[in-house]
C-alpha cells in the first residue's frame, strides 16, 4: 500500500494534482512534513500560495503553518512569518551565540533611518511627501542604499498631477527587523519606552497606524515597463544587454 508521501511523489512525477493521486487519506502530518521541507530548502522566505500549489486541494495552508510553527516555538529555529511568507530563523533568544559574518551591511546614516521609518509608516509615500516630513531634500543616494538592502521597493504611482512613484517596504525589511506585518511595528508609547523619543514631542505629534495591506490602494495605479524605462531600471525599449 502506498504510503502519503509515495501518493505525493507519484502525482508530481506524473505532472498531475495532488487530487488525481486520490490521496483521500493523506494526514495533516504529512502535509506538514512536506510544507516544513519546502520551506527548509528554500533560501528566501516562502509564500503561502506556493505551499498551496504542492499540497491537495482545500488544505488550510495557514492553519497548517500556525501549528507547525507552534511546534517550533520553544526550539533552536522557530518558523516566523512575514506577511504572507514563512521562514525558518534562529530564535531570538539565541541570536547572540551565531558568529556576525565578518562582511556585515555597513550601517544606515540618520538620514537613511529616518527615510526608511518615513516609509514604513507612512507608505504609499512619494519622495516629495517624505521631504516634506523630513524638512530637507532626500538625495538619490539614500534611496539607493534602502533599496540595494532590499527593504524599500517601488509601489506604483500616484493618480495626481505629475503621477509620482510611490515607494513601500518589501518583505525582506519584515524579515531583517523580525515583524510578522507592518501593524507590528512600534507605536508612540513603544518608542518612547525605548528611549528612541525625545521626551520634548511636539504637542499634536503622533505616530501613524500602517496599514496591513501591501497591495496597491485605490489611488495607486501599478508600475509599468515604460515606468521602469523612466525609473532607469530598464534601457528604453526593454532591450536587453545580448
Amino acid at each position: 500500500m502506498m504510503s502519503d508521501t509515495d501518493k505525493i511523489a507519484a502525482a508530481m512525477d506524473t505532472g498531475r494534482d495532488v487530487d488525481d493521486a486520490q490521496v483521500v487519506d493523506f494526514s495533516d502530518f504529512e502535509a506538514g512534513r512536506i510544507a516544513e521541507a519546502l520551506i527548509f530548502a528554500s533560501a528566501e522566505p516562502v509564500p503561502e500560495s506556493f505551499l498551496a500549489d504542492r499540497l491537495p486541494r482545500g488544505t488550510d495552508i495557514s492553519a497548517l503553518l500556525v501549528r507547525l510553527a507552534e511546534n517550533y516555538a520553544g526550539r533552536g529555529v522557530n518558523l516566523v512569518r512575514m506577511a504572507d511568507r514563512w521562514a525558518f530563523r534562529t530564535a531570538a533568544d539565541l541570536s547572540f551565540v551565531i558568529r556576525k559574518d565578518e562582511n556585515e551591511v555597513r550601517k544606515l546614516s540618520r538620514a537613511a533611518l529616518e527615510v526608511l521609518a518615513i516609509i514604513a509608516y507612512h507608505q504609499p509615500v512619494t519622495r516629495a511627501e517624505i521631504e516634506d516630513i523630513r524638512g530637507v531634500q532626500t538625495s538619490k543616494g539614500t534611496l539607493d542604499v534602502l533599496m540595494e538592502a532590499g527593504w524599500v521597493r517601488f509601489r506604483g504611482r500616484r493618480r495626481s498631477p505629475g503621477r509620482p512613484v510611490t515607494l513601500g517596504t518589501t518583505t525582506d525589511f519584515l524579515d531583517h527587523f523580525g515583524i510578522e506585518e507592518l501593524r507590528d511595528l512600534p507605536g508612540l508609547e513603544e518608542l518612547k519606552g525605548a528611549g528612541l523619543l525625545s521626551g520634548r514631542i511636539p504637542p499634536g505629534f503622533h505616530i501613524p497606524m500602517p496599514g496591513a495591506d501591501t497591495d496597491l490602494s485605490d489611488e495607486e495605479d501599478p508600475i509599468t515597463q515604460l515606468d521602469l524605462e523612466e525609473l532607469g531600471l530598464l534601457p528604453p525599449g526593454g532591450a536587453s544587454d545580448d
